[in-house]
């Protein structure tokens, strides 16, 4: 498989800069340790979960009876809506509850929940690394997952460490068209997904 493919797949799912308002929004009564240990969360959380839906996505769906190419059309769709949600400036398809935001601004999950799952790896990307394992032949392959999840975590790690410039500098405007830019890309992948999933469980699309 392509690396650069691969990780420019996966940062434009995860989506570091789309998460900003809300990470500002969460973080503006904490303390500087506070918003440093959120960070720093959140920047584990986006790597730990790339990493263990690469090493066991494959044994998972194996252990439900879901082939690669059902996987692929249905993550696909899922990915596609995400990017629908993108499109028009919406940080991710995956949505938080009010419980789970409450929660999160009295006590110190932020960097897991909402900011780590769902908002940075939700089930778009979780899907797509267990469609990318499963393509995966050499441990080259899977070496190229993993290596991507830890580059994008330190991604996320940079982008929340800058939030307050970062959201200066671009705007609500800039961070709009930076989403909106990035769910092009994640539309892409959508409908290559679909594709190559359909040319395996319908082998006759493929001649």
């Amino acid at each position: 498989m392509d690396a650069f493919k691969i990780f420019i797949a996966l940062i434009a799912l995860v989506n570091p800069l789309g998460v900003l308002p809300m990470f500002i929004s969460l973080t503006q009564d904490f303390t500087p340790a506070q918003k440093q240990r959120a960070i720093r969360t959140a920047a584990f959380t986006v790597a730990l979960v790339i990493g263990t839906c690469a090493l066991l996505g494959e044994q998972i769906i194996k252990f439900f009876g879901i082939s690669t190419a059902s996987l692929q059309v249905s993550g696909g769709l899922l990915i596609l809506l995400m990017s629908l949600s993108m499109l028009n400036a919406q940080p991710s398809g995956a949505k938080t509850t009010v419980e789970e935001r409450d929660e999160a601004e009295h006590k110190d999950t932020i960097g897991v929940v909402p900011l780590g799952i769902p908002l940075l790896t939700g089930p778009g990307a979780m899907s797509t690394v267990i469609v990318l394992a499963g393509k995966s032949h050499h441990a080259s392959d899977y070496a190229a997952l993993i290596g991507s999840g830890v580059v994008i975590a330190a991604l996320v790690w940079l982008t929340l460490q800058m939030a307050q410039p970062i959201a200066r500098v671009m705007g609500r405007t800039g961070i709009n068209i930076a989403t909106r830019i990035m769910g092009l890309l994640v539309a892409a992948v959508a409908v290559e997904f679909i594709v190559e999933g359909l040319k395996t469980m319908l082998p006759a699309l493929a001649g």
